[in-house]
C-alpha cells in the first residue's frame, strides 16, 4: 500500500469487507459490505459502496483482500504509564498505586513525560487506536503543555480529561482554553475520584466540567473495598449522575446502581484487561448490556501492558464466558467490536464524529490485514478479526483521512528514535528512585 497527502481525497478499493457499523449501510448490525470501497475527502468519510466513482485527481490504495473498519476508541487510559511497565506484578489495585503508580508519577520531570506519552501514545496509533480519552492526575501546567505536546503530536484524536487538587482548579479552565481548544483533534473532560471524603473536590470538579461544557470522569467502584467510599451515592447526591459521566471500572455495582446507571443513561469504560491484572473482579457487563447502557472499552494504560485492542475484546468476551460457563452471554463478537468503536464514540459523547464509517463523519479508518500466519486461512472473517487479530494485523490507521500508519509502519516516525528516548527517560527514573531510597 501506499498513500498520499494529506489534503488529496483518497479512496480505498475493492476491500473484501468493509465493517462500517452502519447498519443502514450494510448488513447485519455491523453494516458488513463485501467487495466495497471508501472515500476519504476533506478529512471525512465521502462514501461507502462497490465500484465507487471518484473525483479526478484521488490517491487510489488497493485494499484487495483487506478488512476496513472504523479506528478503535480507547475510552480510559493513562498514558504516562509507559515509564512502569511489567511493574508490580505480584500486586493487587492498592499494592500497585502505592509502590508503582504514586511514587513514579511524582517524579517525572516535563521533558521526560513527553517521551513517555509519545511513546505509549504512537503504540497506541500503530495497534489501531485513532481516539482516545487519557485520564491524567493533577500537573503542573508545563509538564501539561509537554503531555498534550506529545499527543498532539502522535496525530491521534484525544481526550484530555483533566484532574486538578481544589486549590489549583482555575487550571483546568486555563489549559482547556489555551491547549486543548486550539488543536482540531483534541477535546477536554473533567477527571475525578469520587469518594465520601473528596466529595467538595468532585462538587468543585462537577461545577468546572458543566461550566466547560464537559464530561465528568470518574473512577468507580475498581474494587470491593471502595464500596465505603459511597462514589454512586456522591455522584448522585451532587446532580452528576447522567449522560455529562463517564464511569471508569464500575465493577462492583449493586442491583439497584445497576438499574440506575440505565435509568441515568450514564457512561461506562470496561477495562477487562487491567481489572484481571490487578486482581479487580469482573464488571457486570451482561447485566449493563441488557439495560443498553453506553459502555466502551478501555486499556487503563500501564496496566493493561500493551496497546493490543485485539486482546481486549477477547478478554472482554472471554472474562464473561468463564465465569457464567455460557458461550451464548453478553458479549458476543459483534458486541465488542461495536463496543470498541461505535460504542466507544457513544459512551463519550463523540458518536456523532466517529465511531462509524457513515458517510459525513470523520475519517478514522484501520485496514486490516487477515493474509499472515496467525489470521489465514480465511472462515469466519467478522469472528477472526477478534479472536485472531493482533496490531500486527493493522496494516494502515487513517485519523481524519491523514494517513498515520502505512504499509504496517508509522508514517514520518523514527521510533527507533522514541524508543531510545523513552529509555534514557526511564533510566533516569530509575536513578532518582535509588537516589530517594538512600536518604
Amino acid at each position: 500500500m501506499a498513500g498520499g497527502p494529506t489534503g488529496r481525497a483518497t479512496v480505498l478499493r475493492n476491500a473484501a469487507l468493509v465493517l462500517t457499523m452502519d447498519p443502514a449501510l450494510g448488513e447485519g448490525p455491523l453494516g458488513a459490505v463485501e467487495g466495497a470501497d471508501l472515500l476519504m475527502r476533506g478529512g471525512a468519510v465521502a462514501a461507502v459502496g462497490r465500484r465507487l466513482a471518484v473525483p479526478a485527481g484521488t490517491r487510489v490504495i488497493d485494499a484487495s483482500d483487506r478488512l476496513l473498519l472504523p479506528g478503535f476508541v480507547d475510552v480510559h487510559t493513562h498514558l504516562w504509564q509507559s515509564s512502569m511497565r511489567g511493574g508490580c506484578a505480584g500486586r493487587d489495585l492498592f499494592g500497585w498505586l502505592a509502590e508503582c503508580n504514586r511514587p513514579t508519577f511524582s517524579r517525572i520531570p516535563a521533558a521526560d513525560m513527553y517521551r513517555f506519552v509519545r511513546l505509549a501514545a504512537l503504540d497506541s496509533v500503530q495497534s489501531g487506536v485513532t481516539t482516545l480519552v487519557d485520564w491524567v492526575d493533577a500537573l503542573p501546567y508545563d509538564t501539561t503543555e509537554q503531555y498534550v505536546r506529545a499527543l498532539a503530536e502522535s496525530g491521534v484524536r484525544f481526550t484530555y480529561a483533566m484532574f486538578q487538587a481544589e486549590a489549583q482548579a482555575g487550571l483546568l479552565s486555563r489549559v482547556k482554553k489555551e491547549l486543548i481548544d486550539p488543536l482540531p483533534l483534541a477535546s477536554a473532560q473533567v477527571a475525578t475520584h469520587a469518594a465520601r471524603a473528596l466529595e467538595g473536590l468532585n462538587r468543585v470538579h462537577w461545577e468546572i466540567a458543566q461550566e466547560l461544557g464537559v464530561m465528568l470522569n470518574s473512577h468507580v467502584l475498581e474494587r470491593a473495598e471502595q464500596r465505603a467510599d459511597d462514589p454512586v451515592g456522591v455522584l448522585t447526591r451532587m446532580g452528576a449522575f447522567g449522560p455529562r459521566l463517564l464511569m471508569n471500572h464500575a465493577i462492583h455495582l449493586t442491583d439497584d446502581e445497576v438499574a440506575a446507571v440505565a435509568a441515568h443513561d450514564v457512561r461506562a469504560a470496561h477495562c477487562p484487561l487491567s481489572n484481571m491484572r490487578l486482581a479487580s473482579g469482573i464488571m457486570r457487563l451482561p447485566d449493563l448490556g441488557r439495560r443498553g447502557v453506553k459502555v466502551g472499552l478501555g486499556q487503563d494504560g500501564g496496566t493493561n501492558d500493551s496497546s493490543d485492542f485485539f486482546a481486549l475484546m477477547k478478554s472482554a468476551i472471554g472474562l464473561q464466558r468463564a465465569r457464567s460457563l455460557d458461550a451464548s452471554v453478553f458479549p458476543q463478537v459483534q458486541d465488542v467490536l461495536r463496543a470498541a468503536t461505535l460504542g466507544g464514540a457513544e459512551a463519550i459523547g463523540m458518536a456523532d464524529r466517529v465511531g462509524s464509517l457513515t458517510p459525513g463523519k470523520r475519517a478514522d479508518v484501520l485496514v486490516l490485514d487477515p493474509g499472515t500466519l496467525n489470521f489465514a486461512p480465511r472462515f469466519d472473517r467478522i469472528g477472526q478479526i477478534v479472536f485472531n487479530g493482533r496490531p500486527e494485523n493493522v496494516e494502515a490507521v487513517f485519523v481524519d483521512g491523514r494517513p498515520l500508519k502505512l504499509d504496517g509502519r508509522l508514517v514520518d516516525v523514527d521510533t527507533e528514535r522514541v524508543v531510545r528516548e523513552a529509555e534514557a527517560a526511564a533510566a533516569r527514573l530509575r536513578a532518582t528512585g535509588s537516589a530517594d531510597r538512600r536518604r
